[in-house]
Parts: structure tokens; C-alpha cells; sequence
């Protein structure tokens, strides 16, 4: 029986960060990729309402012998589920994950209709700007200029700032691989050591001339660095 593999996206994130994942390891594994329901909750703190969903999620599809794969705000979610249902993940892989640092520079978002503006911030999100795309951009710039989106993300934001896992970290005895971007910019390579140090079974792969999505950004890297975390 093939093992689940569940990739969860970042703040900004979607199906499209993992287009060049997706189709090495379906064959390999069940791969599953849901949209975090970011924008569609009242709930006081997010981080809970979306760890239900995922709970949720593999519930409903009964899902068994489960690696999950996160980046940045999905990291975090990855940890905290992880932590709660120890018994159904296997496996844990984090990439650029909040849970102990992150610098989300847009702050408050006081130029949101400023295009130029927000281009400049989506290509800090990279270490090559090439990768701040027009569709990227426009992806972005629409989320921030709808009000009720644009809110959401500032009250995530915070929230994922003051939830801090440091004490959950060494309760947490699967294997994990870190992958991080040595040039992160937005959880710097300090934040991936504190993880790894943390954390009880971890390794840490620095990919170099690579932002705070290197499955996007050195998706092959990445990939082979997980070929090696699974299979060897």
C-alpha cells in the first residue's frame, strides 16, 4: 500500500508551489495537496481552525502511514498536527516553516495597491527575482486588495508570530528533514539550526542560492534531498 504524502502550502501558497513535486512522486506515493481555507473562517486563532481542517481532511479520506511535507505557514500546521496525531505521521518534512521566527516584511500592508511594491516583496520571497513572476504578482496583489483577504493574512500573520512550538519540538521523536534555502531571507538559516537542534530525530539540508520556497526555487534539489530522506 502507498504511503500518503500531503504537501501544505504557505500564506500565500497554493497548488502551483508544488507543480514541480507533484508529478515526480505521484507514481511513488498518494499525494495529496489541499488548500488551506485561510480566508473563510471567523475563528479567533487560525492556526487551530486550520489544523482542524487538516485533521479533518485525512479523516475523511482515512488516511494511514501519512509524510507531510510544509512550507512556511503549512510547516507550522504540519508541526502541530504532527505533535497531536504522532501515531498517524510517519514522517514530517519542513521548508522555511514558521513555529519560531519569521520576518514577514509587508507588515500592516500599507502599499497593498502599490504593484511595484508588492512585485519588490514577492521577489524577496526568492533568492533569484526571476521568480517573482507576473502571475505570481497578480496572485498576490489580488489577494491583498480585497479587504476581508487582506486581513486575514495580517491577523494570520500575527498569530503564527506568537505561536511559538520551541516546547512541542522535542516531543516530537518521527524523522524530519529540514530543507532550507540558504539564503532565506524571511526564516533565516539560524531558524532551520534551532529546528534541528530542537527537534529529537532531524537533519538539516541547506539548498544554496535559494529563497524561502525551494520547492520552487531548486525543485530538483529538493526532490533529490527527498529521494534521500525517504529511500535511503
Amino acid at each position: 500500500m502507498k504511503q500518503n504524502l500531503i504537501l501544505l502550502h504557505g500564506l500565500f501558497g497554493g497548488l502551483s508551489n508544488w507543480e514541480n513535486v507533484i508529478p515526480y512522486y505521484e507514481k511513488k506515493f498518494n499525494v495529496h495537496v489541499p488548500i488551506l481555507p485561510i480566508y473563510n473562517t471567523h475563528e479567533e486563532n487560525i492556526l487551530d481552525h486550520l489544523v482542524n481542517y487538516l485533521e479533518e481532511y485525512i479523516n475523511a479520506k482515512n488516511l494511514k502511514r501519512i509524510i507531510l511535507i510544509g512550507n512556511s505557514l503549512g510547516g507550522h500546521i504540519a508541526i502541530l498536527y504532527a505533535y497531536q496525531n504522532a501515531d498517524k505521521v510517519e514522517k514530517l518534512v519542513l521548508t522555511g516553516s514558521s513555529g519560531l521566527y519569521e520576518n514577514y516584511t509587508i507588515g500592516s500592508y500599507p502599499r497593498r495597491h502599490d504593484y511595484s511594491y508588492i512585485r519588490e516583496r514577492v521577489a524577496y520571497t526568492f533568492y533569484d527575482p526571476k521568480w517573482a513572476t507576473r502571475e505570481l504578482v497578480d496572485e498576490v496583489f489580488e489577494i491583498l486588495s480585497d479587504n476581508k483577504r487582506c486581513l486575514q493574512i495580517i491577523k494570520t500573520a500575527k498569530i503564527t508570530q506568537r505561536n511559538y512550538v520551541s516546547n512541542l519540538l522535542p516531543k516530537i521523536a518521527m524523522p524530519v528533514l529540514l530543507i532550507w534555502g540558504k539564503d532565506d531571507r524571511i526564516t533565516p538559516p539560524t531558524v532551520a539550526e534551532d529546528f534541528r537542534d530542537m527537534l529529537p530525530n532531524a537533519q538539516l539540508v541547506y539548498l544554496p542560492e535559494c529563497g524561502h520556497a525551494p520547492m520552487m526555487e531548486k525543485s530538483n534539489d529538493f526532490n533529490n534531498a527527498l529521494d534521500q530522506f525517504f529511500f535511503n
